[in-house]
């Protein structure tokens, strides 16, 4: 049943922050799928990705995700979900997915230093070859796109309520 709404996108488009207002007006639970993973392993995101690598922590989310139990519940993910086939299928299967979409120029201010963020971003990749190879991912898994630019939070919240209406 399709009664969850999973938030997708970059590192810094405000997942987890839009997530929790959208809870309190929906009258749903939150999730954040990154504290999920935390908890499952005991561990800091950043600590995974130190001792299993970028393919170990990949997979360590990719198996926790798909196991998720939530009824309505927002779900905010981590970038990098979208890497996981079987996490983005159980996602797409409970819940309507919601692409927040930011330029890059905005995305890049936004996320300042990427190292204390816990960001799934491989040896030599920059952030904008990062961008460009999850754009499309996230892109082929949304139900409905939010274009952030230019937009607060009240504002960006409000789109998702209207988006969501429109399709009921």
């Amino acid at each position: 049943m399709k009664n969850n709404i999973v938030l997708i996108g970059m590192p810094g488009v405000g997942k987890s922050t839009v997530g929790v207002i959208l809870a309190k007006i929906l009258g749903y639970r939150f999730v954040d799928t990154d504290i999920v993973i935390q908890e499952n392993e005991n561990k800091l995101l950043k600590d995974i990705i130190s001792e299993k690598g970028i393919d170990g922590f990949i997979g360590t989310e990719n198996k926790v995700v798909k196991k998720l139990k939530a009824d309505k519940s927002v779900i905010a993910t981590g970038g990098s979900v979208v890497y996981g086939e079987e996490a983005m299928k159980h996602l797409c299967e409970i819940g309507t997915v919601i692409y927040l979409k930011l330029d890059y120029n905005k995305l890049k201010y936004r996320l300042g230093n990427i190292k204390n963020r816990g960001v799934v971003i491989r040896k030599g990749q920059k952030l904008s070859d990062l961008y460009s190879e999850r754009c499309p991912l996230y892109e082929k898994y949304a139900d409905i796109i939010i274009d952030e630019n230019g937009k607060n939070i009240e504002k960006t919240v409000n789109n998702i309520t209207q988006a969501l209406n429109s399709i009921e």
